[in-house]
């Protein structure tokens, strides 16, 4: 599926309560795991020793940390919508995240997004973004929630 291209509060409102788009999978690695870890400082057994993982869990590999699938977002949302004339996007927060299923290493996720609603804001264009991180082969999602984003068209 092509990514949407948004250009204006208008055209972006006609998506509301409609689903925006999904991205292609991406196969997350050890090596991507290991790299989480040394920026986050958390080097947790069960992220980072595949052989103690195997021996000690239930997933018998490692997995990849919640918030390193969080991480992904922004690279996954891009091939979702992309987003012209605007001077400047922001983070504004995260409502309702849920870690339903921990992503094992090698396995493959993408990402479904639904447009829950939008505002302007005296023209930052405010808008919550139902989003769920699928798992290649597995009914169950490893996060959902709504991102918040404010977004300044010119």
């Amino acid at each position: 599926m092509a990514a949407l291209h948004i250009s204006s509060y208008d055209e972006f409102a006609s998506y509301q309560g409609k689903e925006l788009g999904v991205s292609e999978y991406l196969k997350v690695t050890q090596e991507q795991i290991n790299l989480f870890a040394d920026a986050t400082l958390d080097h947790q057994w069960i992220h980072t020793d595949p052989k103690r993982a195997e021996a000690e869990t239930a997933f018998k590999s490692t997995i990849a940390h919640g918030y390193l699938t969080l991480s992904l977002v922004p690279h996954l949302w891009d091939q979702i919508a992309l987003f012209s004339n605007v001077k400047m996007m922001i983070n504004y927060g995260i409502e309702k995240l849920r870690f339903n299923q921990p992503v094992l290493v090698n396995q493959e996720v993408r990402l479904r997004a639904k447009l829950h609603s939008i505002a302007n804001l005296r023209g930052i264009t405010k808008f919550e973004v139902e989003v769920t991180l699928e798992i290649k082969d597995n009914s169950k999602p490893a996060f959902n929630g709504i991102l918040v984003f404010l977004y300044h068209f010119h």
